[in-house]
């Protein structure tokens, strides 16, 4: 009997396009071979152009979503993304503290790619405070490492350094510090443990079509950990998996602003 597909759960927002949240968290986790469930936080209206409405789902019920999937189903992973209200992030760290699953993955979405806050500045503490702590990897970019340390964004490799130094210190097992807004063609990403620091190159691909890249990121990370692997590994591979997607994104004709990335470019013919 062969070995069961691992489950992996996406506590996220909703995006209605489908490049972003949890739309491409499910996306990612049927390419690299999980099975995908959802617990929806918020609700937004948005499409390639940019986010015009946010509908925060009421705590309790966000609660009663994560737990009804406990409750009957082994779950393998766990990513989270825009969670949007402070209320919702305390009911979320409440939810995990409880069952206690085998690998968070925290992507800690603050703004969406046209700018839009997708995470309350209330929130942002209590971001820090509640679920760091309990994060197996968080994977900021250079802004959200900012706002998460109250610090300048970093600009180059010492100062990402410096950060995923604090970064860790707040209590996350793994930081990925991502790269994407260094000025010029690198966005190399920084992997920290707290002891050794792993750098994962990259070069900047001509495309507009970047939307969910980060959602995408996490979960694929998510995926890789709960396919059993080692944390470097996971990023390796998860980059890997982006990287590919965003050289397809072309390939798709989805919207006139940011577009998706080509989550099945793999099956692509």
């Amino acid at each position: 009997m062969s070995p069961a597909i691992p489950n992996v759960l996406s506590i996220a927002g909703s995006d209605p396009s489908g490049g972003a949240g949890i739309q491409a968290d499910l996306k990612t986790f049927a390419a690299l071979g999980v099975y995908g469930m959802a617990a929806l936080s918020g609700l937004t209206a948005q499409n390639t152009r940019g986010v015009s409405a946010i509908q925060p789902l009421p705590p309790a019920f966000v609660a009663a979503q994560i737990d009804a999937v406990f409750d009957d189903i082994r779950v393998d992973a766990v990513k989270l993304g825009m969670l949007g209200a402070a209320d919702v992030v305390t009911a979320v760290a409440d939810c995990l503290r409880r069952w206690r699953p085998p690998a968070i993955v925290l992507d800690p979405v603050m703004v969406a790619k046209s700018g839009a806050a997708l995470l309350a500045e209330s929130a942002v503490e209590r971001l820090r405070r509640e679920l760091l702590p309990l994060a197996t990897v968080i994977t900021p970019n250079l802004p959200e490492a900012g706002a998460l340390l109250d610090a300048p964004p970093p600009a180059d490799l010492p100062a990402m350094r410096e950060a995923a130094r604090a970064l860790h210190a707040l209590g996350p097992a793994w930081v990925l510090l991502k790269g994407g807004h260094l000025p010029g063609e690198d966005c190399t990403d920084l992997l920290y443990d707290g002891r050794e620091f792993v750098e994962f190159p990259g070069r900047r691909i001509p495309t507009a079509n970047t939307h969910g890249t980060g959602c995408t990121l996490s979960a694929a990370i998510a995926a890789g950990l709960a396919h059993g692997l080692a944390m470097p590994r996971a990023v390796a591979d998860a980059k890997a998996y982006l990287t590919a997607a965003i050289a397809a994104a072309d390939s798709l004709d989805v919207g006139h602003g940011h577009g998706p990335v080509q989550h099945f470019h793999a099956w692509r013919g």
